[in-house]
């Protein structure tokens, strides 16, 4: 059995992966840090896992992280991954972090939107982790940057398009909208039920900290510059993430090429769902799972392509595709332990 620790395993996104390792039929689930509840049961923290997770959280220490673990996820904020995933890589660890930390080879970038890196020449080594578009790359690798929510949702539907040349590079825009846990487990005023509830309001228009990461992709992607208009909404529900994306289709692409494009790319990639024609994505069916679903519409008369997708932030935007990330870089199948029926209301 694979030995698996999550470090900061009482934020949202940690304990998803715990919900998740638990399950995993190839993994045991050795250790919990959390700085906050150090020495309290997990169970404790998330009553929901009673019976299922026995294990107590511990303060990090990176000495017992190294012994307890063969692979390691960092559920932690940006910063501080940096400091401590040198030490687990060089003591030939797997890494998978779902910090931004380890997401951009070009360190520049990195910077110029988070704070000055630490682990500069590391981030030459780390492969980010999309699984659908880097497979074999994540499969060598030792490090793995795990993909932000908001860009796990806006590169899977636009890449396959770009790479065959089937959209614009420029004027892109996306309009994403996210549940409220993507905020973070921890207290603030903008969370609060009472600023929330009843509400619907964008963030950071045009100046958010994924925009410089999905631009970097798609570029490196489509082999030319690109020009995208990023605008995340908060919405009132507790998890979910739907991302309409406006895009000019080259000259003679019609809707058909578009999905036989997306069709094509995705053949054979098991969390990758193209909706028919006439039904558009839906929040609510990728609810606890690891499916991105995309819809097309291509309003012909103003030659604009709408691209539309759904996924569980939790999951398929940080906890299932960390998972996903671990498969490949163990050889397992990629849907091992992901294999969760969704809801069907």
């Amino acid at each position: 059995m694979i030995r698996a620790a999550v470090v900061g395993a009482t934020g949202y996104a940690g304990a998803e992966l715990v919900r998740i390792l638990a399950g995993h039929p190839a993994v045991t689930l050795s250790l919990v840090t959390s700085r906050q509840y150090a020495g309290v049961p997990f169970s404790d923290v998330f009553p929901a896992m009673s019976g299922r997770v026995d294990l107590v959280c511990q303060a990090f220490d990176p000495r017992g992280a190294i012994d307890a673990a063969d692979v390691i996820f960092t559920a932690l904020p940006h910063k501080l991954p940096m400091a401590i995933v040198p030490d687990l890589v060089a003591a030939g660890r797997r890494v998978i972090d779902l910090s931004a930390d380890f997401r951009f080879r070009d360190v520049d970038i990195y910077e110029s939107v988070y704070q000055p890196h630490q682990a500069r020449d590391l981030c030459r080594q780390t492969v980010y982790g999309l699984c659908e578009v880097y497979a074999d790359a994540i499969a060598r690798a030792t490090l793995v940057g795990n993909p932000g929510c908001y860009p796990t949702s806006v590169l899977l539907p636009l890449i396959p398009l770009l790479r065959q040349g089937l959209v614009a590079p420029d004027g892109l825009v996306a309009d994403a909208k996210s549940g409220v846990s993507g905020a973070g487990r921890g207290a603030s005023l903008t969370s609060h039920i009472c600023e929330v509830a009843e509400s619907f309001k964008p963030y950071k228009v045009a100046a958010h900290r994924h925009n410089p990461e999905m631009e970097a992709i798609l570029e490196e992607q489509a082999g030319r510059p690109v020009s995208l208009t990023f605008v995340p909404h908060l919405v009132p529900m507790s998890r979910g993430m739907q991302t309409t994306i406006y895009a000019r289709p080259a000259d003679g692409v019609d809707e058909a090429a578009v999905r036989d494009c997306l069709a094509a790319f995705y053949a054979g990639r098991p969390f990758v769902r193209l909706r028919p024609a006439g039904r558009a994505p839906d929040s609510r069916h990728v609810r606890g799972t690891n499916y991105c679903d995309i819809g097309v519409v291509l309003d012909a008369r103003r030659r604009c392509l709408v691209l539309m997708s759904a996924i569980d932030n939790l999951v398929k935007g940080a906890a299932g595709q960390a998972v996903q990330n671990m498969n490949l870089m163990l050889g397992l199948p990629e849907t091992t332990g992901l294999d969760q029926v969704p809801y069907p209301v």
